[in-house]
């Protein structure tokens, strides 16, 4: 439901996190929900509308919802990562998350931000243009949401605490979906198939979500080119390709035109693993883009998708990416940070390390920004930090790496001996206003991989990329027209440079959205200190946030 005041209307939605039976590969068991659906209820609004929605948390889990893209601006007590800017909404209790899409439009999500919840508990967020306001290409005939997903028979707590107990890594998912199907291709699935029906001729607008839980994917649709013109909730320049990655985080916005000859074609979801000696799932999720006429029996046409370590599929989409129009890139950097990113194994603690310690070498997997994995703390850090209460978080998260060294092709990998991180939570501080570049750079312990790393409350814009170390006197930057984005694939061997203006108060998390390198350590905080203005001050905490 929704309301109109002054030109900006408030849509109010009921969230209730239920646990409801779903069957699936022949399986039946008991998942989080919101309301009951999987995938959970589309919230739609207009760019300028403020949105209202209470949380009531029927479930036995500890749950928060984050609404990712959503940049928060002057809210972010309503983004949603739990310990960071709250405490868990617990079994029994309620929470409304009120926020205003301040200067935005386009295809968002929200998600489950508490342990592994988010595997089931997901949704897509569609923002119009404001009224009279058109899209800057032809208008679509129909729109359709596809959301990537994935699932597993087990129980995803019981999953998640199994494999941090086991200092090992997880289980590839026992399915791909899309919009909670998997396919003719599983066990068990010849009818849970997601299609849509298209007439002849017309143009099709899909909005793209990739809500999975630990695998970046190619997708791709039989004998049919995709334009990308949105990224991230951003329009870009229209860029036509065969095939699309996403990482677990990205939305993409494509427009596809049903100019083939009347058949069922299939639309594919297949994984993309740019890391060695990973187990993952490789079975294709199949869905159905049919024209009007197919009959019954037709079979459907195959989709080409890259193979699964196909890294320049990967990067050639990336590299074809800007922005719609010329931009303002901050061009005076005032705060230039190094932040490498990757995995770790950490020494054995444990006195079963049979049981405890099943990574390389007999150790324990850990991830980290700079070499330091960040420890959740037990308490909201944004609470701290607005209250001044101390010991639950410290303000010394390094600019720079600890140490250089060829971090592509030279890295410590002689596990557990020389592949340690530091543990903390630390964060970096600040100021209000500051430009800041931030270089992104993958590291070779463990394995180099492509890593779909988010930063929250803002966007930024991409202004480099490439493979190998960092090289500034070499580096090629694009401070005209660079993509405008939320969660950038740090590609696999190489690097990525970032640059925003820290205009936003609050404590912000940076992370890398693989749900296992989140859980192992792959995160930051950024916080970003009050400016002067009223508008430029965090706003006092909302009477219902929940307590640890």
């Amino acid at each position: 439901m929704s309301q109109r005041r002054g030109g900006r209307s408030t849509r109010y939605y009921d969230f209730k996190v239920q646990t409801t039976s779903i069957t699936k590969l022949c399986n039946t068991k008991d998942i989080p929900t919101i309301n009951g659906m999987y995938p959970g209820p589309v919230v739609y609004a207009q760019e300028g509308d403020k949105v209202t929605v209470r949380v009531a948390n029927e479930s036995p889990y500890n749950i928060t919802i984050h609404w990712h893209g959503i940049r928060q601006r002057q809210s972010c007590w309503s983004d949603g990562p739990s310990y960071i800017t709250q405490c868990p909404i617990q079994t029994g209790q309620n929470f409304t998350y009120v926020f205003t899409l301040v200067q935005q439009k386009g295809t968002f999500f929200w998600h489950a931000h508490v342990s592994w919840l988010r595997a089931t508990v997901y949704g897509a967020i569609v923002v119009y243009p404001k009224n009279g306001v058109p899209y800057p290409f032809k208008f679509p005939y129909e729109e359709h949401i596809i959301i990537l997903g994935e699932y597993w028979m087990k129980d995803m707590v019981q999953i998640e605490q199994a494999v941090l107990a086991s200092g090992g890594s997880p289980p590839p998912a026992d399915a791909l979906t899309i919009n909670g199907q998997p396919g003719p291709n599983y066990n068990c699935s010849a009818n849970d198939i997601y299609k849509i029906d298209v007439v002849p001729g017309k143009t099709y607008l899909l909005r793209l979500i990739n809500a999975a839980l630990n695998q970046e994917h190619f997708y791709a649709i039989a004998n049919h080119r995709l334009t990308i013109v949105e990224v991230d909730a951003e329009y870009t320049k229209p860029l036509t390709t065969d095939r699309i990655m996403l990482g677990p985080g990205q939305t993409l916005n494509v427009l596809v035109t049903a100019d083939k000859p009347i058949a069922r074609y299939s639309m594919a979801m297949g994984p993309y693993q740019s890391a060695k000696n990973v187990s993952f799932q490789n079975i294709t999720s199949i869905a159905y883009f049919q024209y009007f006429g197919v009959t019954a029996n037709d079979l459907s046409l195959p989709a080409a998708l890259p193979r699964f370590d196909d890294n320049l599929a990967a990067k050639t989409v990336m590299d074809g990416l800007r922005s719609l129009n010329p931009i303002t890139v901050p061009k005076e950097i005032e705060r230039n940070l190094f932040v490498t990113i990757g995995l770790n194994v950490q020494k054995c603690q444990s006195k079963n390390p049979q049981k405890d310690c099943q990574a390389k070498g007999g150790g324990v997997m850990a991830a980290s920004m700079n070499n330091i994995s960040f420890i959740k703390p037990k308490a909201s850090i944004l609470e701290a930090y607005y209250k001044n209460i101390s010991g639950y978080f410290t303000e010394d998260f390094p600019g720079l790496p600890l140490k250089f060294y060829d971090f592509v092709n030279g890295a410590p990998n002689n596990p557990p001996n020389d592949t340690n991180s530091l543990n903390g939570t630390r964060t970096y501080v600040l100021d209000y206003g500051s430009k800041v570049q931030l270089i992104l750079q993958d590291t070779s312990t463990v394995s180099t991989e492509n890593h779909p790393i988010h930063l929250h409350g803002y966007s930024f814009y991409v202004v480099g990329y490439g493979t190998g170390n960092y090289d500034p006197d070499t580096a090629n930057f694009n401070l005209v027209d660079p993509p405008y984005m939320n969660t950038i694939g740090v590609p696999v061997g190489g690097w990525a440079a970032i640059r925003f203006v820290a205009d936003n108060p609050g404590a912000w998390f940076m992370h890398c959205h693989l749900e296992i390198h989140l859980s192992w350590g792959l995160s930051v905080v950024f916080i970003v200190k009050n400016g002067e203005g009223p508008l430029e001050r965090l706003p006092h905490p909302p009477a219902d946030l929940p307590r640890c």
